[in-house]
């Protein structure tokens, strides 16, 4: 096997080498601690303002509204626990969504421990929320809703301007966790009425263990990390200059290209979904169109297990992902494909494909050639195709 094709992008994807070369001299070169006032120091402070007015512009925030994190997971975390802190004198309800990544759920199961009400709002077939359910379910002790720009397995984008104007009316912050969002679809926070924003660099070709949050001027926030005073005393610890730079150059080429990139990858999504729902006994998962994220595909197959399919894709050089996750011993299906309304069977039999900047379409043809191998192999082997065909059941 020599082929490799990466369909994973939604995961992580890999260093641009223009990020990787703006990156480099401060590993070696400019390595001085920011913090300090020496010639040496004053470069790499330099740098992160840099890399802080490229963050900032790629959303239309102020550079001053930007606070640089170790990632997503700790951007949202910082944000929920942080306004939940500052703000419990006023209320302890928060309102999210079934289908946000972990590091959303965990956090609010977290504070659901620690006296917060949480309510998770429900979705539709395809993934959205309704305005209707969130305004139904606000209430005076109401300080945050936090609902995700789009949607890291199923691609929905949801209906953000619209509830950052729900939540401005009613004075209750608004965060959107846009680590799938940000340097793939236009973000305007000012035009969307967002207060907290969470991003992660490694989504968009820059470097791992950096991401930021956007706090809109003005709002109080407890600390997640105390120590030093970094970050202008809101996140301790000395800043990771080379990671800054590498999120900053990354997001700008991003923001550059996004418009005539998201043409090429809607063209070669909708021939791999096309092509994929020709395989009897598949649906699609999530929106189509517009509303979804331009390198998102996600089928579900009837009668295979997600964990097969990856694992015989691998052994022909195709890296993607499932529905459903092995975790601690026990095989549970995908949240978000439960909260769409799907069966567990149906559930577990998902594949996720996110194509990228460098998919091409020689790779959509070879994975369009591949895939309906591998899940006619897999039925020939299974029990429930088997019977499925025997009874003929629905």
């Amino acid at each position: 096997m020599n082929k490799s094709i990466y369909m994973d992008h939604a995961a992580t994807t890999y260093v641009k080498p223009e990020v990787m070369e703006e990156m480099l001299p401060y590993f070696t070169k400019y390595f001085g601690n920011p913090s300090s006032i020496y010639t040496l120091a004053r470069e790499t402070k330099k740098a992160i303002d840099i890399g802080r007015d490229k963050v900032a512009k790629a959303i239309n925030a102020d550079s001053n509204e930007i606070f640089f994190t170790s990632g997503g997971s700790e951007a949202d975390n910082w944000a929920i626990k942080g306004i939940a802190s500052a703000y419990k004198k006023k209320g302890n309800h928060i309102i999210t969504t079934v289908i946000e990544h972990h590091a959303v759920l965990h956090t609010c199961e977290y504070l659901a421990k620690n006296g917060f009400d949480i309510t998770y709002l429900p979705v539709d077939e395809y993934g959205f929320i309704n305005i209707k359910d969130l305004e139904n379910a606000i209430t005076d002790k109401t300080i945050l809703v936090s609902v995700m720009f789009a949607n890291n397995e199923i691609g929905t984008i949801e209906p953000i301007k619209e509830i950052g104007a729900l939540c401005r009316s009613k004075k209750i912050l608004f965060h959107t966790d846009a680590v799938q969002a940000v340097g793939h679809i236009p973000v305007d926070v000012k035009d969307m009425n967002i207060d907290l924003l969470s991003l992660a660099g490694h989504k968009f070709y820059g470097p791992k263990g950096i991401g930021a949050l956007y706090i809109r001027k003005g709002i109080k926030i407890e600390n997640l990390i105390h120590g030093g005073g970094q970050e202008r005393n809101k996140r301790a610890g000395t800043e990771n200059v080379a990671s800054v730079v590498g999120i900053g150059k990354a997001l700008e080429l991003a923001v550059e290209n996004m418009e005539e990139n998201n043409k090429k990858l809607v063209i070669l999504r909708d021939k791999l979904m096309n092509g994929l729902l020709k395989v009897p006994y598949t649906r699609l998962n999530g929106p189509i169109g517009e509303k979804r994220l331009p390198g998102n595909s996600n089928i579900s197959f009837r009668f295979v297990e997600g964990e097969s399919i990856l694992l015989m894709l691998d052994a022909k050089g195709i890296a993607a992902s499932s529905g459903s996750a092995c975790t601690s011993g026990s095989l549970d299906p995908s949240h978000v494909l439960l909260a769409i309304g799907l069966i567990h069977e149906i559930a577990h039999g998902s594949l996720r494909l996110t194509i990228g900047d460098a998919t091409n379409e020689e790779e959509v043809d070879y994975v369009l050639e591949t895939v309906p191998k591998v899940i006619q192999r897999l039925r020939d082997m299974s029990p429930l195709y088997d019977d499925y065909l025997k009874k003929g059941e629905k």
